[in-house]
């Protein structure tokens, strides 16, 4: 499998990125993360710098047209260190293992993959020169490294103890007042929003509250002339959006505002779900049918948007437009399709359903291997990844649901068989990637868990087959870990991943 999806295409796709994406030549001599740039480090007795950017991000274009472009930070990165440029979007398994550090990301990592330091954000010149010199002068790595637990929970279901720290946390994470998380970036954390929908229909009063004043607040975020949803807000309030715009918010955006629209009954989140599904399709959709993944926060790279954003849809229109990425990878458009599906249910339109059948019947033709799962994008420079096959096979399996249709649910299912096959960890949970043989190993992410756990949860839901059921116990028992469930802030998803296992498994056992 290995030699199958890595080979000579990495330096390829690699070269094929960098004419994209960097418009002028750099004075350091970046080289893709690959196990050539470790077997180098190795025997230069180098560390390895790693700048994982975003196309779509300001403070990453920022960073390269001040940071890397000074001569002397230049020159002291190509004397000491092996340097490694990723795109965020191109390569999810550095995405997933770095997002608590982007954007940009800076990791310096050891010839054997341990991680030195790890920065977030954007590094002026001088800081940066110091932050180097430092490494190289007491090269100590620092004490945060991402490892797994060493045991994890026996059972498949969450611990009573752990279910009601949960319970609380989810609550008292709530911003009361304004909305969203209590915590200094404010966006729509769909987890958050269908456990407090699931609690709602149940009629927990509060939990609606909940709902109502997060989306009612987020609606700031959803761009008044072009429609789509920003990434989110700083300054913890709705009112200084980053303006880039990227699926998976579109996505998560779409879902939230589409199934409280149909629980609720307001036609206000049916609006707002529209702004964000006609922008898919006015600036998203390619005219093969597929879906762009991003579109950048800048009109012009590195000058921040707010005057352009604040202009009327005709005055933006004479300027020109936000650079949008041009690739089409299987994930973006999963949550397309899942996004567009979810719109057509709540608004009855064909338009967004059959938008939504061009996109996959492309996917179906140009992403899927013929075991059922989906490659990222035309070539890869690694993987396969997690998130390609299951945001595929999550839109495949609400497609049958809305058509009906055996076939559709046959590749659903073979989705995920294939998950099962290439991304389960040994002990539990998915890895987020295939090993593409570097020293940086893939491990299990919790939010793809999350997803994956509800998506085989539901795939047995459908077809009684027990390989779903399997897999999905194997993934639980990462998720109810304490260590892992009680590890960030609030973990919504886990306590709706532990519902729908209590549904669907119990459902089983009675039918047998």
């Amino acid at each position: 499998m290995q030699t199958k999806f890595v080979s000579f295409v990495a330096l390829l796709c690699f070269a094929l990125n960098a004419m994209a994406n960097v418009e002028r030549k750099s004075l350091i001599a970046w080289k893709p993360h690959d196990l050539a740039a470790f077997t180098q480090a190795a025997k230069e007795k180098k560390f390895l710098l790693l700048d994982l950017e975003a196309v779509w991000c300001h403070w990453c274009h920022v960073m390269d047209a001040k940071t890397y472009a000074d001569p002397k930070v230049a020159a002291y990165i190509n004397q000491h260190f092996i340097p490694l440029k990723a795109d965020h979007d191109a390569r999810p398994d550095l995405a997933e293992r770095y997002r608590d550090w982007g954007w940009p990301a800076t990791i310096v990592l050891a010839p054997d993959g341990t991680e030195i330091v790890k920065r977030a954000g954007y590094i002026d010149p001088e800081s940066m020169l110091q932050l180097l010199t430092t490494i190289v002068n007491d090269p100590s790595a620092e004490a945060q490294q991402i490892n797994l637990p060493t045991t994890f929970s026996d059972a498949f279901q969450l611990s009573e103890n752990v279910k009601k720290k949960l319970v609380v946390r989810n609550v008292e994470s709530h911003d009361s007042k304004s909305g969203g998380l209590l915590i200094d970036q404010r966006y729509v954390d769909l987890d958050t929003i269908e456990w407090d929908l699931h609690l709602a229909a149940q009629g927990d009063k509060a939990a609606e509250k909940r709902v109502r004043r997060t989306l009612d607040a987020a609606v700031a975020l959803i761009d008044p002339e072009f429609g789509g949803i920003y990434q989110y807000s700083t300054h913890a309030d709705w009112k200084h959006p980053h303006y880039e715009k990227v699926m998976r918010s579109q996505w998560s955006n779409l879902r939230a505002y589409t199934l409280a629209a149909m629980q609720l009954k307001e036609q206000r989140y049916t609006l707002a779900a529209e702004k964000i599904g006609q922008y898919l399709l006015a600036f998203m959709q390619s005219k093969e049918g597929a879906f762009y993944g991003t579109q950048d926060a800048d009109l012009t790279q590195g000058v921040k948007g707010e005057e352009y954003f604040a202009l009327s849809r005709a005055q933006r229109l004479k300027k020109g437009l936000p650079r949008i990425d041009k690739h089409l990878y299987a994930s973006s458009n999963g949550q397309a399709i899942e996004g567009l599906l979810l719109l057509h249910r709540a608004t009855g339109k064909a338009l967004y359903y059959n938008k939504a059948i061009e996109a996959m019947a492309w996917a179906l033709k140009n992403r899927r291997y013929a075991d059922g799962g989906f490659r990222h994008d035309q070539i890869d420079v690694a993987g396969p990844y997690l998130g390609d096959t299951l945001f595929m096979g999550r839109a495949l399996l609400l497609l049958y649901q809305i058509s009906g249709d055996k076939q559709v649910l046959a590749q659903a299912a073979k989705a995920g068989t294939f998950i099962n096959q290439w991304f389960r960890h040994p002990q539990a949970g998915l890895i987020s990637a295939v090993d593409n043989g570097t020293p940086v190993k893939p491990i299990p992410q919790i939010d793809q868990n999350i997803l994956a756990a509800r998506f085989a949860l539901a795939l047995y839901k459908q077809t009684g087959d027990p390989g779903h059921a399997n897999l999905a116990k194997h993934i639980l028992r990462y998720l109810d870990t304490p260590e892992i469930a009680l590890q960030r802030l609030t973990e919504a998803g886990i306590l709706m991943a532990d519902t729908e296992r209590q549904q669907v498994l119990s459902e089983s056992v009675a039918k047998r």
